[in-house]
């Protein structure tokens, strides 16, 4: 599969699937949804989309996707309980919208 890159020049050229990339990119390290999109040429909402996938089909491979959670940077408030995996839009607590992303990893059981 060959995918155009942000800068829309030549294509890259993929030996393996989004998912498999994304899987691949996220046992190296931690990485957020904005980072993965960026190393495969993919919108952060698109990643978000593959990441809650392959959260629900690493399980059958005796794996997890270790969400660290997102935090406010106005007053430290920690999304503990946040269950979707994409960026939250503002804290509940200060209402500010400088929010550190969630980033995740891939764990073998």
């Amino acid at each position: 599969m060959a995918i155009k890159d942000r800068s829309g020049s030549e294509p890259i050229a993929r030996h393996e699937t989004v998912r498999q990339s994304i899987q691949h990119a996220l046992e190296q390290e931690e990485l957020t949804a904005a980072d993965i999109g960026q190393r495969l040429g993919l919108r952060e909402r698109e990643v978000v989309g593959h990441l809650d996938h392959l959260q629900r089909s690493l399980a059958h491979a005796g794996m997890w996707l270790e969400v660290v959670p997102a935090e406010c940077r106005g007053c430290g408030f920690v999304f503990k309980q946040r269950e979707r995996l994409g960026r939250p839009s503002a804290c509940p607590k200060c209402r500010s919208e400088r929010i550190e992303p969630p980033r995740f990893r891939i764990v073998a059981a």
